[in-house]
């Protein structure tokens, strides 16, 4: 077993640890210290895990619902019991402020809690097939099977959650998996998979592998995977179904999400929202708020509000409890966002909090007086930056939110029914929530989008359907 206390961390293949070929530093994004070296495997070692997984599915595919439930809440329990374990890693390695690192191994226990629950409910179908005289005492079954082999990548802003969705659902579906974690954030990954073992997940049903993106070519090339499940960015993203061929993929991708806000709405909550769903952990999330739109009328008084609430966060070290906004996850990062908001100043648009940058830290940044083709509007900012603009007409909100090549999901503050109905018709995205902003989740909703934010759907009920499929077995008992 490969302890991660120790400064140098081995992969997890095949049931073993292995420990050989070259390390990479993994360092801090807030101080750039270095946390832990980690073996970065090679394209023999992706070779290897894919046909451990290839034999390991013979097992996992015959393993009953109850044996499938009690690993996944063996899981969720060994998790729950490293809690600060996992909260720390994350913090160090994400630069996640603790308190949110917290709340997210809260969230991946959650998410093993109903993958074991949606284990024991795969159901299927009876079919009457008697519709014709010719068909006359002919019916069907359906049943779902588990896909085959899948390959996980992860990315860097949720180190366990992300994992989990990729994690859980191949054990309730009965499938292995080969997960390469973000090349930032490795360890909470590896961690997890000392957990997922010590629960007695089948040797071989679980790798996880640091690779170069060279080497994890062979996941989406090799024909013996039988599903991609992709959350990162679009380029990648789209680049991944190119070279996928005849495999299955489910694309989770990136967002621009947009936040409206009628007259009708409660501004302090609603201000209270977008300044939480704006700027935790530094807007690093594909769910961020980062476009919002004020009816006119109540326009100053939102601003006014939010701006209020912009100013109470506290910047700093991440493993600090106080600290509300920690790092980008690199200072590149945050040199292009900052980028892009000189751009759109020097477009017209005002700077009404925040703006400056102090290393990997951006101060949480207010716009307004912006345009929607600005790269703050129309691109993926992935910073603690939103942009706040007023409307006169609830359609044409509806039409600028629309204005966008991303569609994950909306944030609609309104009351009157009638105008969220046509909110949640019109709308050009995978999830509305009404009363809330866009970065609202819970882990068993079906999660995704359309457009450029990609393909299929996350949530544990909809994960399984992605990973398995609908055989059916017809019977004519004459």
């Amino acid at each position: 077993m490969s302890p991660m206390t120790a400064t140098t961390q081995g992969f997890f293949l095949d049931g073993k640890w292995i420990e050989e070929g070259d390390t990479v530093d993994i360092r801090s994004p807030y101080d750039s210290t270095v946390i832990a070296q980690v073996f970065q495997g090679k394209r023999k070692h992706a070779e290897a895990a894919i046909a451990a997984a290839v034999k390991a599915f013979g097992t996992t595919r015959r393993l009953p619902a109850f044996e499938r439930q009690r690993v996944l809440r063996a899981i969720a329990a060994g998790i729950a019991e490293r809690k600060t374990e996992f909260a720390r890693t994350i913090a160090q390695e994400a630069g996640k402020p603790i308190k949110a690192a917290r709340t997210e191994v809260e969230r991946s226990v959650f998410t093993f809690q109903v993958a074991a629950e949606e284990s024991t409910r795969i159901y299927g179908e009876y079919l009457p097939l008697d519709w014709q005289e010719s068909t006359a005492g002919r019916w069907g079954m359906v049943r779902r099977f588990p896909l085959g082999p899948i390959a996980g990548i992860t990315p860097f802003n949720f180190p366990i959650n992300l994992v989990a969705h990729k994690v859980a659902p191949a054990i309730a579906a009965g499938c292995s998996l080969v997960l390469k974690p973000a090349p930032q954030t490795p360890l909470t990954a590896l961690l997890l998979a000392e957990v997922v073992q010590q629960a007695g997940w089948p040797d071989g049903g679980l790798s996880v592998l640091p690779l170069s993106n060279e080497d994890a070519g062979l996941l989406v090339s090799d024909e013996r995977i039988k599903l991609i499940s992709f959350t990162g960015s679009a380029p990648v993203g789209w680049q991944i179904k190119n070279n996928a061929g005849k495999k299955k993929v489910v694309l989770e991708l990136g967002g621009n999400a947009g936040v409206l806000v009628h007259n009708d709405a409660d501004l302090a909550y609603a201000a209270d929202r977008c300044v939480a769903g704006g700027f935790g952990y530094a807007g690093q999330t594909c769910i961020s708020v980062q476009r919002i739109l004020v009816e006119r009328s109540v326009y100053g008084k939102f601003v006014e509000l939010l701006l209020a609430g912009v100013k109470n966060l506290k910047l700093g070290d991440p493993l600090q409890d106080s600290t509300d906004v920690g790092p980008l996850i690199r200072e590149r990062d945050a040199i292009r966002a900052s980028d892009w908001v000189q751009e759109a100043v020097r477009g017209g648009a005002r700077v009404l909090c925040g703006g400056q940058r102090f290393g990997a830290v951006l101060e949480p940044t207010v716009l307004t007086g912006t345009n929607p083709d600005m790269k703050v509007n129309c691109q993926e900012i992935f910073a603690p930056v939103v942009t706040v603009e007023p409307y006169d007409e609830f359609s044409q909100a509806i039409r600028q939110m629309n204005h966008s090549d991303y569609g994950l999901q909306a944030g609609v503050f309104v009351r009157d029914a009638k105008l969220l109905f046509q909110a949640y018709e019109e709308l050009e995205v995978g999830g509305v929530v009404a009363g809330d902003v866009p970065t609202f989740r819970i882990d068993h909703m079906p999660y995704g989008g359309i457009k450029e934010s990609g393909l299929g759907r996350e949530g544990l009920r909809y994960a399984i359907e992605e990973m398995t499929e609908a055989k059916l077995l017809v019977m004519n008992l004459r």
